[in-house]
């Protein structure tokens, strides 16, 4: 298997999702959709978009705010989706893969290709990279290393056993702040990750975040973006 990744630049999720697919006139499905964010943007690309959240606090939330046209959010762990066989165009994880729970990554894995239309059927995996500024700063309070590791290990064992091809991209994304409370508010206000303030306002953070200062004024800081993009399920 070529490892290897193609660069594209310097992206926003979706954007490295449109120089990559068309979903338009497609059924898809985000899951671990958080507060939709990437949902509400596939819709406005034209597809018909199911955000599956399994926080329940988020999922209430996200149930709770104005309809967008093409957009039902429902409550749903990813290794147990409540879809027919074959039945969807394309799957996505936006950064969430490594939040479902290790022993149960190759589960959700299986079940995004379960839902899979046959030949046509796609799954597109994005996670953060463990290396840049970004994953600095972050690391003392919320370290994700393992889960993270976790996860690209999950998509080695499993996702190409699951389908015909694979294809490896990277993109750069910059997080900007503008003090260092936007990123506290930032970090702490996720029900799904449950960080508390006072393990974010430490000395250690506070010096790691002063090292992304930029001639502006603002905070800027470095996230590579790994992409993982499968075509063609396997039929079971």
């Amino acid at each position: 298997m070529n490892n290897e990744r193609r660069g594209l630049g310097e992206l926003t999720d979706i954007a490295a999702v449109g120089a990559l697919l068309s979903v338009k006139g497609l059924s898809v499905v985000d899951v671990g959709c958080g507060p939709g964010k990437v949902a509400r943007e596939l819709c406005a690309l034209g597809a018909t978009v199911l955000g599956a959240e399994p926080d329940p606090i988020q999922a209430r939330k996200n149930r709770e705010t104005p309809a967008t046209a093409g957009l039902t959010f429902i409550e749903a762990a990813a290794e147990n989706l409540p879809l027919e066989q074959d039945s969807v165009d394309g799957v996505f994880f936006f950064r969430s893969l490594h939040h479902v729970p290790v022993e149960r990554m190759d589960a959700a894995l299986r079940e995004a290709a379960r839902i899979l239309k046959p030949k046509s059927g796609f799954l597109c995996v994005v996670e953060p990279g463990m290396t840049g500024t970004h994953f600095k700063v972050m690391r003392p309070f919320h370290d994700e290393t393992r889960v993270r590791t976790e996860a690209q290990a999950a998509l080695g064992r499993t996702a190409m056993r699951l389908f015909r091809s694979e294809e490896r991209f990277q993109y750069m994304q910059f997080p900007r702040y503008p003090n260092f409370e936007a990123m506290v508010a930032r970090v702490t206000g996720l029900t799904f990750n449950n960080i508390r303030r006072e393990r974010v306002e430490t000395d250690e953070v506070r010096d790691l975040f002063e090292a992304g200062r930029s001639d502006d004024g603002e905070y800027v800081f470095e996230q590579p973006m790994l992409l993982n993009l499968y075509r063609d399920p396997l039929q079971p």
